[in-house]
């Protein structure tokens, strides 16, 4: 009974963070609010691994994890410099 309020729960700011990146006044708030989508999609992969009795549902979870991760520190890359590798400046190549 315990897990499926935490799951109720989980749902409930899995909603509130998807308002707060439709609303977010700015481009960062609305890369935080998803990132914390992210992280509450795996704890709610894990509940569900819990509560349905299939540990192998926690591997799935962590992967999510770190594609979440690498997900976020990409768009916020890109958001500050606008494109994702290094050019330099006179068009050419360095060397």
């Amino acid at each position: 009974m315990k897990f499926a309020v935490a799951l109720i729960g989980i749902l409930i700011t899995m909603g509130l963070a998807l308002t707060r990146a439709a609303l977010g006044p700015t481009v960062f708030d609305r890369i935080l609010a998803l990132n914390m989508f992210g992280t509450k999609t795996v704890l709610l992969i894990a509940v569900i691994a819990f509560l349905s009795g299939r540990p192998d549902f926690l591997d799935l979870a962590l992967v999510y994890a770190l594609i979440n991760f690498i997900g976020v520190i990409a768009v916020l890359k890109f958001s500050k410099h606008g494109h994702f590798g290094e050019t330099s400046s006179d068009g050419g190549e360095d060397g």
